[in-house]
């Protein structure tokens, strides 16, 4: 786990090696421990352990998904990854469970945020496209 951190190597795009170390690679363990809180009773205690395992998990799903997200892109000749593209590959990747209520956030979330531009980008239309929504579905507040 955590504690067998080492530094691994990847070859940058000189060819030179480039080392780091495996927790650059991971997401903050005390914001992972902060996410796992919220959904526990206040009283419930998280071992350390459980929290790093928990981290190495998140880490590589975000790892997973953006790798097929940034594929895309190359594909499509791109350099930004978009909402939309990560939709995308989590749907590609048979994660359908994850990349319906994603789009639903998105698109509210790209709602609320034309509320606070000026008037001319209230006439922009979000496009559906990879993740079917269907109207008057809830999804909860934005976070």
């Amino acid at each position: 786990m955590a504690e067998n951190a080492g530094t691994s190597g990847t070859t940058s795009n000189n060819g030179n090696s480039v080392g780091f170390k495996e927790q650059d690679q991971l997401l903050p363990i005390a914001n992972v421990g902060r996410i796992m809180k919220q959904i526990l009773p206040p009283n419930a205690k998280i071992s350390k352990e459980a929290k790093e395992t928990m981290q190495e998990c998140v880490s590589e799903f975000i790892s997973f998904v953006t790798g097929e997200t940034s594929e895309k892109c190359k594909k499509e000749r791109r350099k930004t990854v978009n909402g939309d593209d990560i939709c995308w590959a989590l749907a590609t990747l048979g994660l359908d469970d994850y990349a319906v209520p994603l789009k639903r956030y998105l698109l509210r979330y790209r709602e609320l945020e034309g509320e606070h531009k000026p008037a001319a980008n209230h006439d922009k239309v979000a496009i559906v496209d990879n993740c079917n929504v269907e109207d008057g579905d809830n999804m909860g507040p934005l976070i």
